[in-house]
């Protein structure tokens, strides 16, 4: 259960080193395909502001938009400001498991962030049946020991390939997946217990379904199109459908509402602590734009730090859990199989298909593989 904390920001440590907050300001939505972003100045400043409010700890990638160029610019400008900031490497399916490649991808968001060490450099594979993502792990625990990485984290890696990578002798600090009231393939898989064992935090994302796990959204009809839906939003109604549609949906968000009410939080704060109380949970990441108006969503996101759910909030959210469907496969395996749960339900706003690579995913669909 959760420990009341007045507000304050809850912290933890990860890598069994790196201390962060447990509500980490995720980036992503600097990218394309969500609401237009601030200036690079604006976002400094903004990003300034939430560090001062505790929230010193940020989550972005190689493709988040200006995401790391803001990050650099606020060290440059700020010296004297302390924030812990993690980035990721995607690379695309091209084959290439050249070191070289490899340092050169680092070398850029060092330059980009202007920083001498990244603290969490997380890894993306897109497709487990090419062995490139083994050699390019290995190239980042070569760049860890030139000094370059402090830890290595991995992002939507399911159980089997995590658990694979650790008896292989490789040391991850965290794993980013979605997890939240909907999706609770964490628990209800392996994963958890296996990052437990292993001390691997989960760094958990989509928390709040993109903004779908709010008052804004209860009692509502379900979207009858995705025109003009941000990218978050696209891709978390496909989670919701996955999980058995609308009506459970609301039956769980209604639940949300009830322990919202007798605590005097918002449903965010609810579903966020609901998150952050799971074991191999070291962290939250919750999405912000660094717009002007960004930091009036902190005090509520904030409210999670002083909730601390009960056996009878957590019975009355179990209950109305009973009408999901669980998500289909495991964590992440939505980048790699249907169905694809993606703002455009397939892979094409990630790499460009090959023939190849669609023969391999025809026959994983076949259970060919």
């Amino acid at each position: 259960m959760g420990i009341p904390t007045g507000g304050a920001v809850e912290r933890t440590v990860i890598g069994g080193s790196l201390e962060i907050a447990r509500m980490v300001s995720g980036l992503w939505q600097r990218a394309e395909g969500h609401s237009e972003r601030s200036d690079t100045a604006t976002a400094v400043e903004v990003m300034d502001n939430v560090v001062h409010r505790g929230l010193d700890t940020f989550d972005m990638a190689d493709h988040y938009g200006d995401a790391e160029l803001v990050v650099g610019e606020h060290n440059v400008s700020r010296p004297n400001s302390t924030k812990i900031a993690f980035t990721k490497w995607c690379p695309p399916v091209t084959g290439d498991k050249s070191f070289e490649k490899a340092e050169a991808a680092v070398d850029l968001a060092l330059r980009r962030m202007r920083q001498k060490k990244i603290v969490l450099m997380q890894y993306h594979a897109w497709d487990f049946s090419d062995d490139t993502y083994l050699h390019n792990l290995d190239h980042l625990r070569r760049l860890q020991k030139m000094g370059k990485i402090e830890h290595i984290g991995l992002t939507n890696t399911d159980a089997a390939h995590l658990e694979l990578l650790l008896n292989s002798g490789f040391s991850i600090a965290t794993n980013q997946i979605p997890t939240n009231v909907i999706d609770r393939r964490l628990t209800r898989g392996r994963l958890n217990d296996i990052c437990v064992k292993h001390d691997v935090g989960i760094l958990a994302y989509a928390t709040l379904l993109g903004g779908f796990l709010s008052e804004k959204w209860l009692r509502k009809p379900e979207p009858t199109s995705m025109e003009g839906m941000n990218w978050s939003l696209r891709k978390y109604l496909r989670f919701i459908r996955a999980a058995g549609g609308w009506a459970p949906f609301q039956a769980v968000l209604e639940a949300l509402n009830t322990v919202a009410l007798r605590h005097g939080v918002g449903i965010s704060a609810v579903a966020t602590r609901y998150v952050l109380d799971i074991p191999s949970v070291k962290a939250v990441i919750v999405g912000n734009r660094l717009a002007p108006d960004s930091e009036l969503y902190v005090d509520r996101n904030l409210e999670a730090f002083q909730l601390a759910l009960t056996e009878e909030d957590l019975a009355l959210i179990h209950q109305a859990q009973e009408g999901l469907t669980d998500i289909p496969n495991d964590c992440g395996d939505e980048y790699r199989r249907p169905p694809f749960l993606m703002a455009a339900g397939n892979t094409s706003d990630h790499f460009e298909e090959t023939d190849d690579s669609k023969r391999t995913r025809e026959a994983i669909a076949r259970g060919r593989r």
